[in-house]
């Protein structure tokens, strides 16, 4: 007899529910999303939704129509009357018994949740604390896969120094990105960011982020940099989805300019919500 047992509870495995089958949960195979609103309006859905399909793309789950997950994410957020939400979505290869190699004709499972998002005005005023970790991360980071059990210890790290963020090292002694953001660093009104790779997530607000750059007059280098030249900036701050801009006043204890934020980071930020409206 087969069986499982969930918590204290033994059963047949041909009881269980298809989601303790999903390959999600066993090996992180599949591929999330993370979109926001801003009054009412979900913000660069095509740009979110075109990253997600090649994403899908790269990992071969197929049988995916982008128009149907396009038209889910539009019912659901009609039905939550949440004004600034927050909407994530996954997609995993599918469920069956536990095995690296499954079925070609397994059917794709879908989930979305939209949840509010809390004001983070006070974080964009006051600023934030990061410190580094050690970048642990497979080598295919621009795919915006399910696995990130290194993002999660590198986060839960930084919680730990009473960090807002952690900033990823790699083994070279370069900075890659945050665990859950993109990273930039100003010099002057030269801004500064790790190019885009294998290693890097192509951040829909990373794009957003450098074309208001350009249009407040700063120049952009795409090149990496070190956690010494990241306590030399002027200033610094991350980029994500669900807070666009948020400077960064400490990085690893060391204080960032005169430790407020900074005057191109706030410009940054209200340019950004331009694209938004």
């Amino acid at each position: 007899m087969q069986i499982a047992m969930i918590d204290d509870k033994i059963l047949p495995i041909e009881e269980l529910e298809p989601v303790y089958f999903d390959r999600g949960l066993y090996f992180g195979d599949g591929i999330y999303e993370v979109l926001r609103s801003y009054d009412g309006k979900i913000f660069a859905m095509d740009e979110h939704l075109h990253r997600f399909f090649n994403g899908l793309t790269a990992i071969e789950i197929e049988g995916v129509n982008i128009d149907t997950i396009r038209s889910r994410i539009l019912m659901a957020f009609e039905k939550s009357h949440i004004a600034n939400a927050k909407i994530y979505f996954h997609i995993t290869r599918g469920s069956a018994q536990r095995n690296h190699i499954c079925d070609a004709e397994l059917k794709p499972n879908f989930f979305l949740t939209i949840t509010e998002l809390a004001d983070d005005s006070k974080t964009k005023r006051n600023g934030i604390a990061v410190s580094t970790h050690p970048d642990l991360r497979w080598k295919r980071c621009d795919i915006k896969s399910l696995n990130l059990l290194a993002n999660v210890l590198a986060r839960r790290d930084a919680a730990k120094r009473g960090c807002d963020e952690a900033i990823l090292v790699n083994e070279s002694g370069f900075i890659t990105e945050g665990a859950a953001s993109s990273f930039f660093a100003l010099f002057g009104k030269m801004l500064q960011t790790t190019p885009l790779a294998g290693n890097i997530l192509p951040s829909v607000t990373r794009g957003f982020v450098i074309k208001a750059a350009k249009k407040i007059g700063l120049k952009l280098k795409e090149e990496s940099f070190t956690p010494t030249q990241a306590i030399c900036a002027d200033e610094l701050f991350i980029a994500v989805t669900t807070k666009a801009v948020v400077p960064v006043i400490k990085f690893d204890g060391n204080a960032i300019g005169s430790s407020e934020p900074g005057k191109y980071t706030k410009l940054l930020d209200k340019e950004f919500y331009l694209f938004t409206k």
